[in-house]
């Protein structure tokens, strides 16, 4: 389970990769949503 959370890269050959990463988590996404608010979404 711990490694679902590391980034981590596979090779297929011939310069194709495969990237994971970790999910942003709840509160960080939400902070984000609450400093960025939709462009225009107050007009």
């Amino acid at each position: 389970m711990a490694e679902d959370k590391l980034y981590r890269a596979v090779y297929h050959g011939s310069g194709t990769f495969t990237i994971s990463k970790p999910k942003r988590k709840e509160h960080k996404k939400r902070q984000t949503k609450v400093k960025n608010p939709q462009r225009g979404a107050r007009r």
